[in-house]
């Protein structure tokens, strides 16, 4: 077992790699190394038991493989094969293939590792290859934007590596249950670092414009899995931890109501997408102990969601009501929207049901109104006309059918959630949620500030957050 994980591990790169040696098979090895962690991902399922993998000795240098690991894996896996897929005739070079594998590879290692040394090393590439293909159009726009990410991700990294030593300083061991017992600022610097990678309340405030300014299968990557390379170990340490667990809890309830806030409100479609993005990693990290299904859900949602927005004919909701899109297109965009909803039969029913079971007594409330909240936002694409004509690629509905098909196939993972009662209470949310968008939210013309946006503002952003983390630290 310890062989074939670290072959798997280490795939992703040989293959990068090869890709520059053979670029006319870039597309067929990059599909290849995708459902190789598909296959990887399934077979964690069926062996159950964690694989732990010791490295280095001295430094705990160690990689656990489980199947919290499995769903997060398969979620890359997927999104990565359909973003592939999408692009199969896009003309684009052996260059973005190698790219997309290594990131793939990348966010894989940042997914199976339980030490400090290994995560920050898996981050950083990820950052490389990342601003690599937010900036593969090489247009001024995509080059700034990929740079403003690229700057943002390492000074937060920064934060992270202090963090890491101090807790190295105090264990002599870079494991994360080195957690337990660290000073409170080594806790608190490390916890800064992965808030901002994985675009968690308002040190995450990065993602609304770089996900929505770069290309669509590029989105689909970020908001597929990319930004939960950063959510994955917090997601680790609140279950390995549980004075961590509250902490956690308390910034997933923040981050779903700050997403759902700015998305209600939102009339660009992939601005929007990006804020539900931020929405949606609250509820991952809202109930730690069922991160694993919310996040693959929400990667199959939401890439294909991105996917179907490079598609239409505009991002303005104003212009797209006035213009029909074609009903196959339309279709997608609903099963996407029902499924990220809570709509009964697709995977997100599931996953939304598990989440709001396993919320501690005060979590209830604001998370139940956070799920409102993504019912009002994805009734924008629910009501929007169809009919229209559209000229879409054969690449394009084989992702699709890629993405939408698991969302049938993985709700059959949580049969228990169909009981009357998670029906009703789920369908009725939907209802109110569409009719509010009806009665009140399509009128509105609410444009929320996007102050704390601003590239100058989101280092204090930083330093802010890292003060009041020191403090819940310390309480």
């Amino acid at each position: 077992m310890s062989s074939i994980s670290i072959a798997w591990i280490a795939l992703p790169f040989f293959v990068g790699f090869v890709i520059y040696l053979l670029p006319k098979l870039d597309r067929y090895l990059a599909l290849s190394t995708a459902f190789a962690s598909v296959a990887f991902a399934l077979w964690l399922f069926v062996v159950q038991s964690p694989i732990n993998l010791q490295l280095i000795d001295h430094f705990g240098v160690t990689l656990i493989l489980d199947p919290l690991a499995g769903y997060f894996i398969l979620t890359n896996a997927l999104v990565t094969a359909a973003v592939i897929i999408y692009c199969w005739h896009s003309g684009r070079t052996s260059f973005f293939y190698a790219q997309t594998i290594i990131l793939h590879g990348s966010v894989n290692a940042a997914f199976s590792c339980s030490d400090f040394v290994s995560l920050y090393v898996a981050l950083e590439v990820i950052s490389i290859a990342s601003f690599l293909l937010i900036a593969y159009p090489r247009t001024d726009r995509s080059i700034w934007v990929g740079l403003r990410y690229l700057f943002t991700s390492n000074i937060a990294m920064l934060f992270y590596l202090v963090g890491a030593v101090l807790v190295y300083q105090a264990h002599h061991s870079f494991s994360y249950v080195g957690l337990r017992g660290a000073p409170p600022e080594a806790i608190a610097l490390i916890f800064l670092g992965l808030l901002v990678k994985g675009g968690i309340f308002v040190s995450g405030l990065w993602l609304p414009m770089t996900h929505s300014e770069s290309e669509a299968p590029v989105s689909a990557l970020l908001s597929g899995f990319v930004v939960k390379a950063g959510v994955f170990p917090l997601v680790r340490f609140a279950l390995l931890l549980e004075e961590i667990d509250p902490i956690v809890r308390i910034f997933g309830v923040g981050t779903a109501l700050l997403g759902v806030s700015y998305a209600v409100f939102e009339k660009d479609t992939k601005r929007l997408l990006a804020y539900s993005t931020v929405a949606q990693l609250g509820f991952i990290i809202g109930a730690p102990t069922v991160a694993g299904f919310y996040a693959l859900t929400h990667g199959l949602v939401k890439a294909a969601l991105f996917l179907t927005a490079g598609i239409l004919p505009s991002r303005s909701f104003k212009e797209l009501r006035e213009k029909a899109i074609a009903t196959p297109v339309w279709i997608a965009l609903v099963v996407a929207s029902l499924s990220i909803s809570g709509f009964p039969l697709l995977a997100g029913f599931g996953a939304k049901v598990s989440t709001l079971e396993n919320l501690m007594p005060w979590q209830v409330i604001p998370m139940n109104v956070a799920a409102l909240g993504t019912a009002i936002t994805y009734a924008k694409f629910v009501f929007l006309p169809r009919g229209g004509e559209a000229k879409v690629g054969t690449g394009f509905w084989a992702a699709i059918a890629l993405l939408i098909g698991g969302l049938f196939i993985a709700n059959i993972a949580y049969p228990e959630a169909y009981t009357i009662a998670n029906i009703v209470k789920l369908l009725l949310t939907i209802a109110l949620g569409w009719i509010a968008h009806l009665l009140i939210f399509q009128q509105a013309f609410v444009k929320l500030p996007r102050l704390l946006e601003g590239f100058e503002h989101l280092i204090g952003v930083m330093s802010l957050t890292l003060v009041v983390l020191f403090w819940m630290m310390m309480a």
